[in-house]
Formats: structure tokens, sequence, C-alpha cells
């Protein structure tokens, strides 16, 4: 463990001090972690399923999602609910989202028939959410039409939380290591688990915004002071929600869009009242750091997954989960809207996979029993993000060009006309 530390920390820093120079070349800090990963992994090969398979790399996975969650819900433009523009936005969470995992579930039960339908569930739910960390520069890039650009940020922003009590709903059901549940004994167990979070997430999250409220009325706060309690929120109502036997991720989740809610500040620029952007730098920033680490232990993971050959259904299985699976769905869920076919397209092909299906991924091979499932969820999981990095991470500009109308001019480097900061239709972004 002190040797995968040594070489985190040496890759983080060394990526730190040439990033200036290799981001306007799109080589980002995904991408350097999961080369270090994969180097690391060919050489100790023997030990990436006990480092991956620990009950430390669990609880590391699930902190990260818990923050992720948190952060995510936090990101609320303009003060609504799904953005500034929520009709766009809910069709794409409430309508292509659940026929994603329907037809993902559908695809596995024919390329994959002696799988049980739970683990088909499982990794649907594990494959399909969308996290822009290999492909941030899209929701940058001016070419894109800004609302194309709010809905793939919204969407991304938010299918984790509303994927993730689908996920523990179909790990219950698939089996854990100690039991298997039929689906009414799952839903007995997930949904207790979900009520419960969305009371804890939903209070605290309040409570904690409404006393940051009140001490820096008083003038009892110091800005370090501030940041830090930002940082500990979710993991404060993490391990509250845990320990009252309740969905942690979910009430990570809700008390981060009731914190956003409560959480007053003065006055900003355009007038809009929100909180200072430097309440949530620490945490972003530490949230940077403990991703990286995911996209190093996902290099790990590769080597594991594709050291025992390649499963060609598995194979199409995942190619068709960055395509039709997403592309499909999203199409059917845009008829009538003002999108053009275009936009609609643009909307389905750039949708990248990333830390939050690794998380998903490592959680589910440590908590299935070792063996096929396990096995499976993972191999899914490497193969469906390995593909995204390569087709959206190197490829996500060909395809966004290729769909505008605009041409190409520059290196879309940061502050060339491409890859401008957004405007205020698009949001913060997870790297």
């Amino acid at each position: 463990m002190v040797s995968v530390l040594i070489v985190i920390t040496t890759v983080v820093a060394g990526w730190s001090l040439v990033a200036g120079r290799l981001e306007p070349r799109h080589v980002r800090a995904p991408l350097v972690l999961v080369l270090a990963g994969v180097g690391t992994g060919v050489f100790t090969h023997s030990h990436i399923a006990a480092t991956l398979n620990s009950e430390v790399a669990q609880h590391v996975a699930e902190v990260i999602l818990a923050v992720l969650l948190f952060v995510d819900a936090t990101e609320l433009p303009g003060g609504r609910l799904f953005g500034n523009d929520p009709g766009s936005a809910a069709r794409a969470l409430l309508v292509a989202l659940p026929l994603s995992l329907i037809t993902m579930v559908l695809l596995g039960m024919l390329l994959l028939p002696g799988l049980p339908v739970a683990l088909l569930l499982l990794i649907a739910c594990i494959v399909v959410p969308t996290d822009f960390a290999p492909a941030e520069t899209l929701v940058r890039d001016r070419r894109i039409p800004a609302r194309v650009r709010s809905v793939l940020n919204v969407e991304s922003g938010y299918n984790d939380g509303i994927v993730s009590p689908l996920f523990l709903f179909a790990l219950i059901l698939v089996g854990t290591n100690s039991v298997t549940r039929t689906p009414v004994q799952a839903l007995g167990t997930a949904v207790p688990f979900a009520l419960k979070a969305l009371v804890v997430g939903f209070a605290l999250g309040a409570l904690v915004a409404w006393l940051i409220n009140m001490a820096d009325r008083a003038g009892w706060m110091t800005e370090q002071s501030r940041r830090i309690l930002v940082l500990v929120t979710p993991l404060l109502i993490y391990t509250v929600t845990t320990a009252m036997d309740g969905n942690g991720f979910v009430a990570s989740f809700v008390c981060g869009i009731a914190f956003r809610y409560v959480r007053q500040a003065p006055v900003r620029r355009r007038g809009a009242s929100a909180p200072p952007a430097s309440d949530f730098q620490l945490i972003e920033d530490t949230n940077s750091m403990m991703t990286m680490c995911m996209w190093f232990f996902f290099g790990n993971a590769v080597v594991l997954a594709l050291g025992e050959g390649i499963d060609w259904a598995a194979v199409v299985l995942c190619v068709a989960a960055l395509t039709v699976v997403r592309i499909l769905p999203i199409m059917l869920a845009f008829l009538g809207s003002t999108f053009t076919w275009r936009e609609r397209l643009m909307v389905g092909a750039l949708g990248p996979r990333g830390t939050t299906s690794i998380v998903f991924g490592l959680l589910a091979f440590n908590a299935l029993p070792d063996g096929l499932y396990a096995d499976t969820a993972l191999y899914a999981m490497t193969l469906t993000v390995l593909g995204s990095v390569l087709l959206h991470g190197g490829g996500s500009m060909v395809i966004a060009r290729s769909l505008t109308d605009q041409p190409p001019s520059g290196a879309g480097g940061p502050g060339s006309p491409e890859t401008d900061e957004p405007d205020s239709a698009v949001f913060g972004m997870r790297s």
C-alpha cells in the first residue's frame, strides 16, 4: 500500500507541475493517472485483486461517491432544480435515463443469457450514468450550443444521484457476500434505506446551511473555517445516515440540494444570490484529488480485467452502452422538443463515462461474492470506461466538430474561442 501511495503522489505531483502545458493538448489528469495505474498494474499483477477487493478500498470508494454526489447537487444554476432549461434536463433524466437502463438490461439478456436479470440491472446502473471527467473541455466548447452543454452538465451532475438507490437495490437483489434476496426482500431493505436518507439528508443539509448563515451574520466564521465545514458536511451526513441504516449516497445527494437552497450569501454579479465560489474551493480540490486516485485504481482494474482474456459478447454490450443504448433513448425522449435533430444527436453522442462508473464498479466488485458476478461487474465497468476514454476523451472534439456547423479554428486550448469559459447556461464541472 505504501508503494501505491508513492506512485500516486509522485504522478499527481508531476502532472501538477506541467498541467498548464498538457491540458491545452487535451492531456488531462484522468488519462495520466490511468496510464500510471496500468503501468503499476503490469508489474504488480498478483497484488491488484487484493488491493481492489479490500475493505479499505470499499470505504474509500464510498467516501468519494458521497462527496461527488454532494458536490454535484450543489451545482444548481439560477437556483433551479434542473438548471436553466428544466424541461430538457427532465427529458434526459426522467425519460431517457430509465429507457437507457431498461435497454441495457434487455441487451444484456440477449448477449449474456446466463446472467441473472438482477446482475444485468446492476451492470446497467454502473455503465449508464455519464460523467465529464474524460472530456471536460466539451462543456466549454462554444461551438456546441449552450443549451446542449447545459443539458449534458445537469444530466452528468444528477444521474448518479438518481441511479444510486436503484444501484443499491440491484446490489441487494443480486446478493451480497452474506445473502441473496428476493425482489420483495430487496425492496423491503432498499426502500427504508432511501426514506431514511431523504429525511436525514434534507434535514441535516438544511440545518448546516442555516447554521452557516447565522454564523456568517454574527461574524463567527472565517473563510477557512467555512470551507472546512463545507468539506466535512457530506462526510457527516454519510456517516450519520449509514449509522442509522440509511442510504448514505442518497442522503449526500439530497443534502447537497437542501444545502444549496438554504445557504445564503452576499449578492454576486448579475444579481444572483448564491454561495461564494470560495466556499466550495476546498471540497472541489479535495474531490479532484480523490477522483485522481480512482482513475489510478481504474488503470489497475484494466490490467486485472483484460488479463483474463476478452469476452466479445461483453465487449459488444459495452460498445452498445456508449452508443445506441444512450443515443436512441435520448432521441425518443426529445421528441416534440424544440431541440433540432442535430442537437438531439449531440446530446446522445456526447455522453462520457467516468468517475461515477468507476466507483459503482469498485463497490460492486467488493460487495458481490468472489467469482463470476464480481468479475463480470468489474469487467463491464472497465470496458465501458476505457471505451469512453478512447471515444470521448480523444474523439469528443471530432464528434463535436462533425455535428456543428462551425468549422474548427485553433487548438481549442484555454482562452481560445472554442474552449472559453462556460456562459450562464452552463455551470460547474467535475474534474
